[in-house]
């Protein structure tokens, strides 16, 4: 016969809520292997035994401690003949968790299988508490808890009484049925009853998911009007389940939506979406998410990202999301990593959502959803070598790719191979050098290609373009007893020869996308894809510069600018430029202290030396006052470059934004934060959106209050206020609106 005392653990409760509740477990626990004992540790001041009545009696700190549960009480009398065991005064019982529970008695009898304990109060060991004033578990080992009371709130002198704590009269836990149910539930906040229900119930601890209703979420939107969605969970099985979400609108009816989930031994899946039929329009609109992931082997993963709406406001409409993005992307990729080599087939597909560029620039955003490409497959391989004894080691990378378009537009299939021989390489006086050699070959079929000259291209084309170069740093230090400075010289010479990249027949698919900035101005090859070379000689230089030290922190600095020996080079032109020198480039990092953390990067023209680009980012303050910001401002293209196609059309407009959010901690549980993205160019309408945030915490409760207007170049959206309001409790879940 054992004693096995209190222990508690998480109930999820009705509507999706959850509380802690204690419950008792009194069981006879039979050794699955008989010549196994248990220890059990038992002290007491005095032990009496009588012979005739069979009834032991321990007084005076009774201490029994068993398999890390310690129970202690005045007094312990066990009735042997009748098998009732009964504590009194002062019981305790602290479990291995920290759980520690105090009673006035208890009694257990039936070999432990079924008692009742009185006034009962327990500490758990998240600090909640909890207390009954009885605690009955019958022979079928349900379990009633009479007059109890739950709250994770401190209590103290000055604060007698919680700041939220859960009564109900009778709680039945069913042990059979897993389920535990309430009578006389209700919520109190500060003693005053919020919430109250005659009845509810819900599964029980050892239920880890069961079919049922979540909590409902409320809204009102412009679009939908009033509106409440109603999720129904469905547990298929331990590893997959389905969440029917109906939304029921005032002025949309009812709209269709769910998501599924299953977990599989070596990957996942997850799928949500919603359907409609606009009331106004008889247009049907829906949105698709599904995202995927499956280790084939220890080799092979496979994956896969989709996202599609039926139309560029969908997303917003219903608020979900995505809803303030240019593209949606989809992709479903292979990929192979195996020590050092690394292999992947991709295909991508895009759907343009973006409602500013349509407002900005009718023309561009037909023109760009006309020609919206489509690239199955995209195969790389990538192999880099061991090194050899002098440091060297050879890079192969492979690329494939396919780009189709749905209807009478150009069509590209390419094969790309780099090889390189790399050499890193330390000089005795601390040198560092690098020594490149490359060779990128090429292999296009293009199909209906219009270049620049209003030619259209159908055939093949070949081309190889050799590159070499060098890099160069020698670093100097400057230490002292509390800091230490390093100053850097970096020199990059590129060797490479002029022209060759074929634009008059080979599109520019992968290489739009060409900025000049300090992470690639050193770089042997300065685009991001493969359908341009970067063209011509250049020598690059800067230097870096940066400090370290208990007292001023960390600052660094650096600054570095090209020098193209021809100007008609592949990277400047798509640039717009056509120098022998480029612009300035350089980023500037301060962290001097725990109060200032700075990034600034910027470029600057190398003739007026004017700021083409400037991006800052910077936190300033402390836990108690705080402030952030951030400013970008990139100047317009006004040129004509040859080799634009499908670009950016955001690159070709002017950007200043100047966003700053301050944070202030008003009390130990109130903060407030409010900000604003302000729009600082010449014909700006002001502010593109603010908002602000009040927050109370403390360890038991949390409340939220939102509000925010976004300025949209969407007419429906501009000059439009969203609210929203959470009210959350510790252990409890949470309720809100928006």
């Amino acid at each position: 016969m054992s004693f096995k005392p209190f222990k508690y653990t998480l109930l999820a409760a009705c509507c999706g809520t959850a509380l802690l509740l204690p419950f008792l477990s009194f069981a006879e626990t039979a050794p699955a292997n008989k010549t196994k004992r248990t220890e059990i540790h038992f002290s007491a001041d005095q032990v009496e035994e009588n012979s005739e009545t069979k009834v032991i009696t321990a007084t005076g700190n009774v201490n029994i401690l068993r398999q890390g549960t310690s129970l202690k009480a005045d007094k312990i009398v066990y009735d042997r003949k009748n098998d009732i065991i009964t504590a009194i005064g002062n019981v305790s019982i602290v479990q291995p968790d920290g759980t520690t529970v105090f009673a006035d008695d208890a009694q257990l009898e039936d070999k432990m299988s079924k008692g009742t304990v009185h006034e009962v109060k327990m500490i758990l060991a998240d600090e909640s508490r909890v207390a009954a004033r009885r605690i009955k578990q019958s022979e079928n080992k349900n379990k009633y808890f009479f007059y109890g009371v739950y709250s994770p709130c401190d209590i103290c002198q000055e604060n007698p009484s919680p700041l939220w704590q859960i009564k109900a009269k009778k709680i039945t836990h069913d042990a059979a049925a897993k389920d535990v149910y309430y009578q006389d539930a209700f919520i109190q906040i500060k003693d005053i009853p919020v919430f109250y229900t005659p009845f509810m119930s819900h599964p029980d601890p050892t239920v880890k998911r069961r079919s049922g209703l979540l909590p409902p979420t409320m809204r009102s939107t412009s679009y939908l009007g009033t509106a409440i969605e109603i999720p129904y969970f469905w547990n298929i099985s331990d590893h997959e389940d389905l969440t029917f979400s109906p939304i029921l609108s005032t002025d949309q009816g009812i709209i269709p939506g769910g998501s599924y989930r299953k977990m599989f031994y070596n990957g996942d899946l997850s799928v949500s979406g919603t359907y409609m039929k606009d009331k106004d329009t008889d247009e049907k609109r829906y949105n698709l998410f599904m995202k995927g992931r499956y280790e084939i082997n220890d080799f092979w993963l496979a994956s896969m990202d989709i996202n599609y709406a039926s139309d560029g406001s969908y997303l917003k409409d219903m608020s979900l999301p995505g809803k303030t993005e240019t593209w949606l992307t989809s992709n479903i990729a292979f990929e192979r990593f195996d020590g050092r080599d690394y292999a992947a087939i991709e295909a991508y597909s895009y759907k343009l959502v973006s409602y500013s560029l349509r407002e900005y620039h009718l023309s561009e955003f037909e023109a760009r959803d006309y020609s919206k490409p489509y690239i199955l497959p995209l195969i790389t391989y990538e192999n880099i070598s061991e090194p050899y004894s002098n440091g060297a080691y050879f890079k192969n990378t492979v690329s494939m790719a396919s780009v189709y378009r749905e209807r009478d537009e150009t069509n590209t299939q390419r094969a790309t191979m780099i090889n390189s021989w790399n050499l890193p390489y330390t000089s005795p006086y601390g040198e560092k050098y690098k020594f490149v050699a490359s060779v990128k070959s090429d292999l296009y079929y293009v199909d209906k290609y219009i270049n620049n000259q209003d030619d259209t291209y159908t055939g093949s084309v070949g081309r190889i373009f050799p590159q070499a170069g060098v890099e160069w740093r020698l670093p100097f230090v400057k230490a002292t007893e509390t800091s230490r400075q390093i100053i850097e010289p970096v020199i990059v010479a590129v060797a490479a020869p002029n022209g060759g990249n074929k634009i008059n027949k080979i599109p520019n698919e992968d290489s739009l996308n060409a900025q000049l900035d300090d992470t690639n101005i050193l770089n042997l090859d300065r685009y991001d894809g493969y359908d341009r070379n970067d063209t011509g000689s250049r020598i690059s230089y800067g230097i870096n510069w940066s400090s370290y030290g208990n007292v001023i922190g960390r600052t660094s600095m650096f600054i570095a600018q090209s020098y193209y020996f021809e100007k008609d080079e592949s990277f400047s032109e798509s640039l717009g430029d056509n120098s022998h020198l480029s612009d300035y480039v350089g980023r500037i990092y301060a962290s001097p202290s725990s109060y200032l953390d700075l990034n600034y990067r910027f470029r600057i023209d190398r003739s007026n030396f004017e700021f083409k680009y400037n991006e800052v980012n910077a936190r300033i303050g402390t836990d108690i006052l705080s402030a952030y910001i951030a400013f970008t401002s990139i100047n317009g293209r006004n040129d004509n470059r040859a080799d634009s196609g499908l670009y950016f059309f955001d690159d070709y407009r002017e950007r200043k934004e100047l966003y700053t959010s301050v944070q202030a901690k008003i009390s130990r549980d109130w903060r407030i934060t409010a900000y604003n993205r302000q729009d600082l160019t010449a014909d700006s309408d002001g502010s593109l959106e603010h908002g602000g945030e009040l927050i109370y915490e403390d360890e038991c409760f949390k409340l939220i209050f939102n509000i925010h207007k976004y300025n949209s170049t969407d007419p429906d959206y501009d000059d439009s206020y969203e609210y929203s309001a959470t009210f959350l409790l510790k252990t409890l879940g949470g309720i809100g609106s928006n």
